[in-house]
């Protein structure tokens, strides 16, 4: 009698740059500990949102990279990352109550051919921000993407005043041109959120442009990056006084509470 095969649990990561990311490794590394051998991880590393909308529809994707899901696999669940948090939306079956409040996507549950999308980062970000509550004064939020909109979603929770910093702000009224930064406005400034990739590895000399020679000890940097673990904007803050955080708190949290909604 032939033994029936149990089929295997994909998740994956979708994003444009996947090389150095966090979630294969992390996933990878909780499925062994928890002896999950039916458990695997892939990158979906996808070159626009045309490949995403493909991707939807075949749940293929260039077999060379090894990510051609098998007949005896089925895809569980998806982290979504820059560029696509935002995209996303448009591709899910249906969307969370948070998620659509937010305007992101970053963890996506798959049942029955159903996509439902979440935003787990906004609920990694409130936990990993919790060691430096309550904060005194407003806060900078620096780029408009996906991650900015959760990080602006808990900041409005915790009801911490902010503002968008943006080298296109448009006629946002909530939105300022990184131009009108200066001393007057970082002195009523605490917490100052870097939300885009500038500084990523391998781009490890890049930062915000924003005049760091008004910054000091009243100021927290916190930066999503986390690869390098101290990107070049944390140490231009920690030159002159100033408490520096790297992003790796917030990915745990984030990724934990995507397992949670993935096994529910």
């Amino acid at each position: 009698m032939e033994t029936k095969k149990i089929p295997s649990s994909i998740f994956g990561l979708i994003g444009a740059r996947l090389d150095y990311s966090f979630s294969r490794a992390y996933f990878s590394q909780k499925f062994e500990e928890l002896k999950l051998k039916d458990h695997e991880y892939r990158n979906f590393e996808l070159g626009s949102e045309e490949d995403l909308v493909r991707f939807r529809e075949s749940v293929l994707y260039n077999p060379s990279q090894r990510t051609t899901l098998g007949k005896s696999e089925i895809l569980r669940g998806l982290n979504v990352t820059i560029p696509y948090k935002e995209s996303m939306l448009k591709v899910v079956d249906r969307v969370s109550e948070e998620a659509e409040i937010i305007g992101a996507i970053n963890t996506v549950v798959i049942e029955d051919n159903i996509w439902t999308g979440h935003n787990t980062d906004a609920y990694g970000f409130a936990k990993s921000l919790e060691p430096f509550l309550p904060i005194d004064g407003n806060a900078l939020i620096l780029g408009t993407g996906g991650a900015s909109k959760a990080v602006a979603y808990t900041l409005e929770s915790l009801q911490i005043p902010f503002l968008k910093v943006s080298r296109s702000p448009g006629d946002d009224e909530h939105t300022i041109d990184y131009k009108v930064l200066n001393k007057d406005v970082l002195s009523q400034v605490k917490l100052i959120i870097n939300t885009t990739p500038l500084g990523t590895h391998p781009d490890i000399h890049q930062c915000p442009l924003i005049p760091y020679e008004h910054l000091g000890k009243q100021h927290i940097l916190y930066d999503l990056v986390y690869n390098p673990s101290q990107t070049l904007f944390m140490k231009k803050g920690l030159q002159q006084g100033a408490k520096a955080v790297n992003g790796y708190q917030m990915l745990v949290h984030q990724a934990e509470r995507a397992w949670e909604l993935w096994n529910r």
